[in-house]
C-alpha cells in the first residue's frame, strides 16, 4: 500500500478531484495547508502599510492506493495541476504498512 500526497495549488483541486474520480478512486483526503517553498512568501500593501506574507496557502490531497496504481495516480495528480509556473507543489508518496477499516476491522487492500 502507498499513502500518496500532493500539495497543490487551490485552483488545480477540482481538476485533481475529478480526474481521480474518473480513474476509480473511492476515497481521498483534503486538507488546507500553509506553507512555502522556492518561490519563498511575498510581500503586500494593505491599507499603506506593507507586510510580508511568509508562508503561501496550498492545498494536501491525500489518497491511499495499491502499489500498482502508484504511477498513474502520480502522473493523474501531476497532469491536472500542473501550470508550469513556480509553486505548482510537490507529490510524494510513503509506504504503509497497515490499513484497518475502523467500523468493520478490514485490513490493507479489503480496507481500501
Amino acid at each position: 500500500m502507498k499513502l500518496i500526497t500532493a500539495i497543490i495549488q487551490p485552483h488545480a483541486l477540482q481538476a485533481v478531484t475529478d480526474s481521480l474520480r474518473e480513474y476509480g478512486v473511492s476515497g481521498l483526503t483534503i486538507t488546507e495547508v500553509a506553507g512555502y517553498g522556492r518561490q519563498g512568501g511575498h510581500t503586500e500593501v494593505y491599507r499603506g502599510a506593507e507586510y510580508t506574507i511568509d508562508t503561501i496557502p496550498k492545498i494536501k490531497v491525500e489518497v491511499l492506493a495499491e502499489n500498482a496504481d502508484e504511477s498513474a495516480i502520480i502522473d493523474l495528480v501531476l497532469a491536472a495541476s500542473r501550470s508550469g509556473r513556480i509553486g505548482d507543489g510537490k507529490i510524494w508518496t510513503t509506504d504503509v504498512g497497515t490499513v484497518v477499516r475502523v467500523r468493520t476491522g478490514e485490513r490493507n487492500a479489503d480496507a481500501v
